[in-house]
Parts: structure tokens; sequence; C-alpha cells
């Protein structure tokens, strides 16, 4: 398996940022310590062509991000200060998932060690998210005719309202979101199936609710590829998550969704999506979980 990682392009953010940014070069680290993958195995995040993420985004979106002259309420909106390390890491963080993809249509899977941005629009940013890194990816392969029905899987706990909105009327494209009910955005936009769930919701209830929400969206849809937002934010110690799902329970949700996209022998691209513990080895540890648990699935050609 080969998984991408752009953490060695840092953006500079303000003392007291609520945004983990050590999280990406720690996990890589720890991938690495327990020999979960070697050094050949990782590779650097290509830079998003211009191009591609003109496939989703508005040209005028895509040129003010470029040269800085983003509206200082999409930067607030964004939650990141404009800086060009900042555009830097974005094309890096969209580079990864499109070579993901492109790596497990050959491979089965593959991951972008970052990404899930999935709160960017085609005409802004809005929660750490400047570019929607999967929205992209999708479109590429559908451009280069690499792909042709794409299922999108978002295990954030926010909504992945920017790739709802995205996507909103296309059939080749499926939106499945479980995520929190009165959490950020607190304007939901409209996926082919959201999942609310209330505060507090634990393993067994969340699980219940994937295994048969999954199976009948991939029988349903009968996607050729698969995106896979397996976000930390679910984990009963984030916080911004609300939900109770324990470091166990989220690595048995990461089994469900490997296991089901190995037996419908779908290839697949992780991004690692939010997490907001305060205790960051926890982040990193679920993030851990779900790059070991690729790498022992098992894809059938």
């Amino acid at each position: 398996m080969r998984a991408f990682y752009s953490d060695h392009f840092v953006l500079p953010l303000p003392d007291g940022h609520k945004f983990p940014m050590s999280k990406y070069s720690r996990l890589r680290e720890r991938i690495l310590a327990e020999g979960i993958m070697s050094s050949d195995d990782l590779h650097e995040a290509p830079l998003a062509a211009i191009e591609d993420l003109q496939l989703v985004h508005d040209a005028a979106y895509v040129d003010a991000v470029l040269t800085g002259t983003v509206a200082p309420e999409i930067e607030r909106r964004i939650g990141f200060p404009w800086s060009l390390q900042m555009v830097e890491r974005s094309r890096r963080s969209v580079g990864a998932t499109i070579a993901a993809a492109h790596a497990a249509l050959d491979e089965g899977v593959a991951a972008n060690l970052a990404g899930g941005t999935h709160h960017a629009f085609a005409d802004r940013g809005e929660g750490f998210c400047v570019f929607n890194d999967v929205a992209v990816a999708a479109r590429v392969l559908q451009r280069d005719q690499l792909a042709r029905r794409i299922t999108i899987v978002d295990l954030d706990v926010h909504q992945g309202n920017g790739t709802a909105a995205i996507f909103s009327g296309d059939e080749s494209v499926f939106t499945f979101s479980m995520h929190g009910d009165k959490n950020f955005p607190f304007k939901k936009e409209l996926s082919d199936l959201d999942v609310p769930l209330a505060d507090g919701t634990g393993d067994d209830e969340y699980l219940s609710l994937l295994q048969s929400h999954l199976t009948a969206v991939l029988n349903r849809h009968q996607p050729d590829f698969v995106f896979y937002l397996a976000g930390a934010d679910p984990f009963e110690g984030d916080r911004l998550g609300r939900i109770k799902m324990t470091i166990h329970g989220l690595k048995r949700r990461d089994e469900i969704v490997l296991e089901a996209c190995t037996k419908g022998r779908l290839p697949v691209a992780i991004s690692m999506s939010g997490g907001y513990a305060t205790d960051v080895d926890a982040i990193v540890a679920i993030h851990t979980n779900t790059i070991r648990t690729a790498c022992h699935s098992t894809f059938v050609s």
C-alpha cells in the first residue's frame, strides 16, 4: 500500500490556534516506527494542478487563494490566515488525494495522510478547508475515464457540507455522511444520504447504523470507486466532536468500511479528515489504526 504525505509543508498558525497541525508529522513518524509501512511506501504529495482544482472550484476563487486576495469574510470562515505556505499546503493536500486515488486503482487501497477537506465549496472554503480534495480527485478520475460512478463515505463527525453541495443533483457521485446532528456546520446541506447522530452516540449504535447504511448505499449506487473520509473526531475525547466513540470502536468502523470495499472489489482512497482531541496522541493512534487496517486489507481485483 502507498500513502502520500504533506506534513513538512507547514502553514504558520498563531499561538493558541485550535488546529493540531502536529498530528500529521506524528502520524507519519508512528507509522514508520511501528513498521506498519516502510519509507519506500510513503511519498511526498504532488502539487495539485490548477486545472484540476478548477474541475470543482470556481476559477475566481482559485485565483483569489493563489494570489492572496480572498475576501476577509471567506478567510475568516476558512479559519487559517492566508500565506504562501497555506497555498502550498492546500494544493499538496489535494494532490495527495489525487495520487492516492491513482494508487488505489492499481493496488486496491491507498491513503492521503491528511486531507478530507469536505467543508470547501465550489466558490469558498470554510472550517479549516481551502480546496475540497476528495471532490477534486473524484472529478479527476471521471475526467480521465478512470472511474464512472463514485461513492463518498464521509465519517468525519461534521457533515461534509461542501462535498454535498458540489455533487448535488449529480447521480454519478453518491455522498453518504454520518455526522453529529447538532454539530458544525449548523446549516446542513443535503447529501444523498445523511445519517444525523445525537450527542453522546456510542460505539454500538454508531457501528450498527454504519453497517446497515453502508451495505445499502453500495448495493444501491453500485460504484466503481470509493473515497473514505476516516475522521478521528467522533472520538469521545474530541473537543469538537460530541460523539462518544472509543478508539476501539473507531478501529472497528475502519474495518467495516474496508471490509465492504474489499468484498465488493472496490478500490478505495482514504483521507484522514478531522481530529481535535486535546490529547494529540489519541488522534495519532486513531489515524494509525486506520492505516494499519488498510494495510491488512486484502483486495481482490
